[in-house]
């Protein structure tokens, strides 16, 4: 996996106000821990960090740092709810040859069989052990030709020399099932039910019927 180089730069001031303020400079807040050492609070620039994020389980070499340049991984990214701007990073260090769990895109391409039929993926993500520095991008699965009741699980899929599941390896990943349509049996019974029962209709008859005689004597 390739690694995107971003400025860091020492954080000194905390709380919400120092956070706005850095924002505002377009700068994101960050922390920085793992492998025993103390943490450390960052600031990094948010367009570049931005564009790093879109790449899953992305790489990021911070430049700058007191002890040199350090690689990391982003495990908390938090966002703005309403405008999706970045507003705080938790990374951890890692290092070549580290086991690191991440959750890895499923990749889905090829067309299922034609008709009546749907492709019903359960899985967007999986949790797979890897080198930190060897994190796959995603993992492909080919749904060409599937047909209804075909379904993929864990174990039948193909990892990278190194990775190695971190799930089940019965679980689902994605099957083709039938297609609903629409409810014509509710419908049906709808139209079969008769609009008023017979012997009710005769009951209602002869309550009419004695209320006029009583009303005639």
């Amino acid at each position: 996996m390739p690694e995107v180089k971003i400025a860091a730069e020492a954080r000194t001031e905390f709380g919400k106000g120092a956070a706005r303020r850095s924002r505002r400079e377009g700068k994101v807040p960050a922390v920085l821990y793992g492998h025993g050492t103390d943490t450390r609070h960052l600031s990094l620039p948010g367009h570049a960090l931005m564009l790093a994020l879109k790449t899953p389980n992305v790489l990021l070499r911070l430049e700058g740092l007191k002890n040199g340049s350090e690689i990391a991984l982003p495990k908390a990214v938090q966002r703005d709810p309403v405008r999706g701007f970045l507003e705080h990073v938790d990374l951890i260090l890692v290092r070549s040859g580290e086991k690191v769990t991440v959750e890895v895109p499923i990749r889905v391409s090829g067309e299922i069989a034609p008709g009546d039929s749907l492709l019903n993926q359960l899985l967007v993500q999986i949790p797979v052990e890897a080198d930190a520095t060897n994190i796959p991008q995603g993992i492909d699965v080919d749904v060409e030709g599937m047909d209804i009741g075909d379904a993929v699980h864990a174990s039948e899929l193909k990892l990278p020399p190194g990775v190695t599941l971190q799930v089940e390896p019965d679980t689902l990943v994605l099957h083709v099932i039938a297609q609903q349509g629409g409810e014509p049996e509710e419908e049906e019974a709808v139209e079969g039910v008769p609009e008023a029962p017979e012997a009710l209709a005769e009951s209602a008859d002869a309550g009419d019927r004695r209320s006029d005689e009583e009303q005639a004597g």
